[in-house]
């Protein structure tokens, strides 16, 4: 069974063939300007002969860097700006990314080669142990208001803009008018506050010291919400004009 899948980059000769390279586990494929038959061939000047191979490892795969002196960076294209990067010489670097995207800095060029990892293992069943079930990190309820008022602020990185500033009180705001119609700046405000609170970012009002003031609360809200998928592209719906239950 395959579980990764290699897309080339785009190149003037090769442009719309959609050519892909699968890899089953334990497969592994070199790619770079000068490689033996079955390699991936990148025929840019800026390639070094042996760049690279990916090696499949059933649901993930790994990156060996074979430069001498080029780190090349492995993004994520559907996450808020997540990238690792790989050092020269650096072998068998494990990737996290279901999508991933391999840049590869080329005299004045950068070469994207895309590895899919669709692979997905999951446990089936109970664990059988007893006991208590094990508390949720992170407790929220998508039919609440500052549910909404947290997908708006998150909805600009989601929607493919990694580095996209946060959007002002006030943008919420009109972002969720259609869902909320009562929605002002002193309700999203208290809803920010009261996330911050309820996903641990500040301390409660019953604690005994308050605590300092939380710096950019909104970007500490956003980057845990993406961090851990709080927040999901699909949940972006609960700020559609309600069909039926309003926000509570």
């Amino acid at each position: 069974m395959y579980s990764i899948i290699v897309v080339p980059p785009p190149t003037t000769e090769d442009e719309d063939t959609g050519t892909q390279y699968r890899l089953a586990p334990g497969e592994r494929l070199v790619f770079g300007r000068s490689v033996p038959g079955g390699g991936l061939r990148i025929g840019h000047d800026g390639v070094s002969r042996r760049a690279g191979e990916i090696a499949a490892h059933g649901t993930f795969w790994t990156l060996s860097n074979l430069s001498a002196h080029q780190t090349y960076v492995v993004e994520n294209p559907e996450g808020a700006g997540e990238h690792i990067k790989v050092a020269p010489g650096r072998l068998d670097a494990p990737v996290p990314f279901e999508f991933s995207r391999i840049v590869l800095p080329a005299a004045g060029d950068l070469l994207p080669v895309e590895v899919w990892a669709p692979r997905h293992d999951y446990l089936h069943g109970e664990d059988g142990t007893d006991g208590e079930p094990t508390a949720p990190a992170f407790s929220v309820d998508r039919t609440k208001r500052y549910f909404a008022v947290l997908a708006a602020l998150c909805e600009p990185r989601l929607r493919g803009a990694p580095h996209a500033p946060l959007p002002t009180t006030d943008q919420v705001v009109e972002r969720l008018r259609p869902a909320w119609p009562a929605a002002s700046r002193t309700s999203v405000q208290w809803n920010i506050d009261y996330l911050a609170v309820k996903l641990r970012l500040k301390p409660g009002p019953e604690t005994a010291e308050p605590g300092p003031r939380l710096n950019g609360k909104k970007e500490s809200l956003v980057s845990l919400a993406l961090r851990f998928d709080l927040v999901r592209e699909d949940d972006l719906v609960v700020l559609a004009a309600p069909s039926g239950k309003a926000l509570r």
